[in-house]
């Protein structure tokens, strides 16, 4: 009786700018795949007109909007054998963009799952910001609530983002409500593309220079907090106006402890010593 063959899911970066980025592995991929899964079937048939290639594979789309069906019949194809081949419309799958919940679900029936590696606006802006690199960590587009930018205050590390272009000068404001004007930060947009366009600067010198307007793809890269080391009564302060803005006792303790560099434990103590003497 004959097996199976194994399947195989495919994770296939994209350029995020010049069709000429285009690697042959991503070519071979292509050409070669039974399934092509894209986020946009038009963008993809103009990228294998772009880079020249052309591929026998049965395409289907796959979208934010059917993801989590559609998750489950790739897993099925790649379950029967096939290689599935998965691609957005830039840069690499799952990252800000679909793909997790097909890895999820082939990973889960303990199928193939492999990627062609390739562009990413994520390590692309943070190579050109000129803002440290050794440590970084990536965000994403953040929730529209304010709160996660509290919560990042006190990181220490260099954070890149994803924003829309047309809320980017409102998500500067917000940034130096947060973090204060002075921090540094860049502002990366159309990378790699014949428009690019990377400006530098403290985050308040990019919200007035992004309230004239923006267009394209942005990325967004914010200097990590600087420690410092303070008293106990100004992180008291500190606190208290965080528990005055609405946050939890417990969060406004442990980010201005990060962010001041006092014992987050003698904090809370003296935090909670000093509401109960109010009451």
């Amino acid at each position: 009786m004959e097996s199976t063959p194994p399947g195989l899911l495919v994770l296939a970066a994209t350029p995020i700018g010049s069709h000429t980025h285009a690697s042959q592995a991503l070519r071979d991929a292509l050409a070669t795949a039974d399934v092509v899964a894209a986020e946009d079937t038009r963008k993809l048939a103009t990228l294998l007109r772009r880079i020249g290639t052309a591929t026998t594979a049965r395409v289907v789309s796959y979208f934010e909007g059917n993801e989590v069906a559609r998750a489950a019949e790739l897993a099925d194809e790649v379950a029967a054998g096939r290689t599935v081949v998965l691609v957005t419309d830039a840069g690499m799958p799952s990252v800000s963009d679909p793909g997790y919940r097909v890895v999820a679900a082939c990973i889960e029936r303990g199928l193939r799952v492999t990627a062609v590696p390739g562009p990413s606006a994520v390590v692309t802006a943070l190579a050109v910001s000129g803002l440290p690199s050794d440590r970084f960590c990536f965000e994403g587009f953040l929730p529209r609530k304010r709160g996660r930018m509290a919560e990042l205050a006190a990181e220490p590390r260099t954070m890149v983002f994803f924003e829309a272009p047309h809320r980017l000068a409102e998500w500067l404001a917000d940034a130096a409500v947060a973090w204060g004007g002075d921090r540094r930060a860049v502002v990366c947009r159309e990378l790699t593309k014949p428009h690019e366009e990377v400006v530098r600067g403290t985050i308040a010198d990019l919200t007035a220079w992004a309230e004239a307007g923006v267009r394209g793809e942005v990325s967004l890269v914010v200097a990590g907090a600087a420690r410092r080391l303070a008293g106990m009564d100004e992180a008291l302060d500190l606190v208290a106006d965080r528990v005055s803005a609405g946050e939890r006792l417990s969060g406004a303790v442990r980010t201005v402890a990060d962010l001041l560099g006092v014992p987050r434990k003698e904090l809370y103590e003296a935090a909670l010593a000093a509401r109960n003497g109010k009451q």
